[in-house]
């Protein structure tokens, strides 16, 4: 029997302006991705990528089509259900940090648990997710103080606060150089195969998407080509994967 997909995206369409300036982004995307795959998406600028990661990420809403995530419907979800199906299965990573340099590093990671609404051992799990990052240690500095590939851990251990099964990520090397990027991705490959959290990661970085199962390609908000194709996890979570050359049909 094959398990349902954790996401599900059917004939998703999505334009953005109004009359004459209309512009459609996305063109009856359909995707699926299973519990546990580590799955890139990639393109050029303004081919629709980052904007189907927000839909599926629920930051955006679709014009038409369905979104499924963890079995949930988007279209049946109100605010405040998806807000709470965002802020509890699904962590974001993005190419700019997003961090707040007023508060602390552990302060920053902790940040969801003020959305969620309650903040009990909000400190504790912080410092666990920092820890899972290497960075308990600067748990009392403030953003301002850290290195670029630093931030971007902080910004990681924020989006593990939950401990999210889905890690949505948008161009999260783009900021690094080349060594602390390759750090980033063996941590994110890491995270996929001892932990089994499914990750989609918009890219334009070869290193980024050679180290995904599959890598999706979009061009004039189309997906024209898929490569590599993940096989079922064994009940441990580690990843198997049989990588096929060329295109899927």
């Amino acid at each position: 029997m094959v398990a349902e997909p954790i996401i599900r995206v059917r004939g998703v369409e999505k334009s953005y302006g109004e009359g004459k300036a209309r512009q459609s982004v996305l063109r009856s995307v359909s995707l699926d991705v299973a519990a546990g795959e580590m799955v890139a998406i990639v393109g050029q600028s303004g081919s629709g990528k980052s904007t189907l990661l927000n839909i599926i990420g629920g930051l955006d809403l679709a014009d038409a089509g369905e979104v499924f995530v963890e079995g949930r419907d988007y279209a049946q979800l109100d605010d405040a259900a998806l807000s709470r199906l965002r802020n509890e299965q699904i962590g974001f990573v993005f190419q700019q940090f997003h961090l707040l340099d007023h508060l602390t590093v552990v302060e920053n990671v902790a940040l969801p648990s003020f959305f969620a609404g309650g903040r009990g051992g909000a400190e504790a799990r912080a410092l666990e997710a920092l820890g899972r990052v290497g960075l308990r240690e600067l748990g009392d500095r403030r953003p301002s103080s850290l290195s670029g590939g630093q931030k971007q851990r902080v910004a990681i251990a924020r989006a593990l606060f939950h401990r999210p099964r889905i890690l949505l990520c948008d161009e999260p090397t783009g900021n690094l150089d080349s060594e602390t990027g390759r750090d980033v991705v063996g941590f994110f490959q890491s995270l996929n195969r001892d932990e089994g959290v499914t990750m989609l990661i918009v890219t334009h970085e070869e290193r980024v998407s050679q180290a995904a199962q599959r890598v999706v390609r979009i061009a004039d908000g189309k997906i024209v080509a898929q490569e590599g194709r993940s096989v079922e996890l064994p009940p441990s979570g580690a990843a198997s994967v049989r990588t096929d050359e060329g295109p899927t049909p």
